[in-house]
């Protein structure tokens, strides 16, 4: 075996084993590979001996669990080489992993759909319905918005194994399920985009609205603006807030709408302290 540095960096590594995670042959053993390829034998036999036993680990935990069984560390090229010669004999796509994270990000699914949706990317995930462990959990892995989130879950290896409202989101956006994603963003079915409304009625239900409904009426300036220049012009409040479906949403969304206009300036009267008479307020 040669005694010069690796080939392949650690870089390579992370850009194959997260290719390779979304491969049919996974949990191929790896000397089937090599033999497949009709190039050396992988140095140890076994069914456990897998794609998957290697990908989710860093380069340094990889190069260490090849020396725990044995295994020269310049067997890592070995490695590497093995999988990116597999990707790009079974699999068309195979020369994703030579690809920049841009041109990958270009074609990932999710974010794709996203655009469909008319969704945008830089939606804070804090500002979503999802449930406080799913929360918590892309807290943890600085996930801050929905384009975010979108790279993660398509690179994410398929030995992770994800529920909740995680698992929810990922679906619905994969297979444009609107009806979820109205349960879990400010979505209106049959509709594009992300709405002002929705954002309210579900900011009113989270254990702090007003600071939420604030942050909602920050992302939504320009169609809050639009209502109170309607507002303004003589436009029904009704009108903008029946859209949600429900008497109940409807006068949750007015409640959070009046509590985010009286604070601008915090004045009462005018405009505002007319529909705050009008609606008892």
């Amino acid at each position: 075996m040669s005694a010069t540095p690796n080939k392949f960096t650690a870089k390579d590594w992370d850009e194959i084993r997260s290719a390779f995670a979304a491969s049919i042959m996974v949990n191929t053993p790896l000397s089937s590979l090599a033999q497949n390829l009709d190039g050396p034998d992988w140095p140890v036999k076994g069914k456990e001996e897998t794609p998957a036993a290697y990908i989710d680990l860093g380069y340094d935990e990889m190069v260490t669990m090849l020396t725990m069984k044995g295994i020269p560390p310049s067997k890592a090229d070995f490695l590497i080489t093995l999988l990116k010669e597999t990707l790009a004999f079974d699999n068309p796509f195979g020369d994703m992993v030579e690809q920049t994270e841009a041109s990958a990000a270009k074609d990932n699914q999710l974010l794709k759909n996203l655009v469909k949706l008319g969704i945008p990317e830089s939606f804070p995930i804090g500002l979503t319905a999802l449930s406080q462990d799913t929360l918590e959990f892309c807290k943890l892995e600085k996930l801050t918005t929905l384009g975010e989130f979108c790279v993660f879950a398509q690179n994410m290896s398929q030995n992770v194994i994800v529920g909740g409202d995680f698992r929810r989101l990922l679906n619905a956006l994969s297979h444009i399920d609107e009806s979820t994603l109205a349960e879990l963003l400010p979505f209106r079915v049959g509709a594009k985009g992300l709405q002002l409304v929705e954002a309210l009625v579900q900011a009113s239900r989270t254990s702090m609205p007003a600071i939420r409904a604030q942050k909602a009426a920050d992302f939504f300036a320009e169609q809050l603006e639009a209502i109170k220049k309607d507002l303004a012009a003589g436009g029904s409040l009704h009108r903008h807030l029946m859209v949600v479906g429900s008497v109940d949403a409807e006068k949750r969304a007015e409640e959070m709408f009046l509590l985010v206009t009286k604070g601008k300036g915090g004045k009462k009267g005018g405009l505002f302290g007319s529909l705050g008479r009008l609606f008892g307020k």
